[in-house]
């Protein structure tokens, strides 16, 4: 009798060992994260003092933009059916003026509008007709007419270029190329919906200029690059030429003489010129060159169109002359040994 009345002890010892036990960790599994595909609470989720709550992520810039969506615009070829009811399936083109002309409503002016809207509309003509009751119109762009972007100008090879919802502008650019050597810094982009303010940007060679720069083409949209602006060195020089004023940059006469790889020894170099066009026409300006290369005088800061003529000095190049037939004789009496 005393065992089993031990035994009983030992039992009873134990399950209030077990019940002290759930009663210290039950409030602790209470407030523990929500079980697993369970969804929290929104108690659960707020900060607790001293916490911040995180902000709502911003809708992107390009979901909210109306001008992302393709519209329809005059030539493309349109599929518009009614649901439950094929035999007003009709595919129709949209007309130069951007109109289509359906069964039973006759002409509907779609051009300039999302197919979304596109099918609204019908559906609210075909209603009021009294037509259909709740029609549920569907509006499919089978061929596109319309969406595709002009790259002109100094790009290696303009053209159209199909583009269907909204793309950069560098991509835009790579369709056609890429720039030409000749072109210049300023890209003027036509909105086809507002041709009025086209937008121009500037391209630099600096990473964050750039992908400021790099806004959003549109379907419809023109892309004209400029050009960069010459400098012509012309007379007594050793590489006559036009020289191009990279991607628009500023030029003065020394580096346009460097570039045309400098003057002649018979240059007459205190007799220089520069010829700049006014709206008066052209003029003539005197340019101290001479100056200019021995540091004498600023150097000139110079505009497109610029034409840098320096003359040649009669008087070095009869001295040159010269000097060539003394060279030349003496060299045939060493090839023939005249003694």
């Amino acid at each position: 009798m005393r065992q089993s009345s031990t035994i009983r002890s030992l039992v009873f010892s134990f399950f209030l060992l077990v019940i002290f036990t759930l009663g210290i960790h039950a409030p602790a599994w209470s407030q523990g994260p929500q079980a697993s595909g369970t969804p929290a609470r929104s108690a659960d989720l707020m900060p607790t003092s001293g916490e911040t709550a995180a902000p709502p992520a911003a809708p992107s810039a390009s979901a909210a933009s109306k001008m992302s969506a393709i519209v329809i615009g005059s030539g493309d070829l349109l599929k518009i059916g009614v649901l439950g009811a094929p035999e007003s399936d009709q595919e129709v083109r949209v007309d130069p003026d951007g109109n289509v002309s359906l069964s039973f409503i006759g002409s509907v002016h779609v051009a300039g509008i999302t197919s979304a809207a596109a099918q609204e509309l019908i559906a609210r003509k075909f209603q009021d007709g009294g037509f259909f009751a709740h029609p549920q119109v569907s509006v499919f762009i089978k061929e596109y007419a319309t969406q595709g972007v002009s790259v002109l100008g100094e790009v290696l090879k303009p053209g159209v270029y199909p583009l269907l919802g909204s793309r950069r502008l560098f991509d835009v650019l790579s369709l056609a190329g890429g720039t030409s050597p000749k072109a210049g810094k300023v890209v003027s982009i036509t909105h086809r919906d507002h041709p009025e303010t086209p937008v121009s940007v500037l391209m630099s060679n600096d990473a964050n200029e750039s992908a400021k720069n790099n806004i959003e083409v549109f379907p419809g949209d023109t892309v004209l690059v400029s050009r960069a602006g010459v400098v012509y060195v012309v007379g007594d020089v050793h590489k006559p030429s036009g020289v191009i004023m990279d991607n628009g940059s500023e030029m003065t006469v020394l580096q346009a003489i460097a570039m045309a790889e400098g003057t002649n020894s018979t240059a007459k170099l205190n007799k220089a010129k520069l010829i700049r066009r006014t709206p008066s026409g052209p003029q003539e300006f005197p340019l101290a060159l001479q100056d200019m290369l021995s540091s004498k005088a600023p150097d000139m800061r110079l505009q497109a169109e610029d034409i840098i003529f320096v003359p040649t000095s009669l008087a070095k190049t009869a001295t040159r002359k010269t000097l060539d037939a003394i060279i030349q004789t003496a060299t045939g009496l060493a090839i023939y040994g005249v003694r």
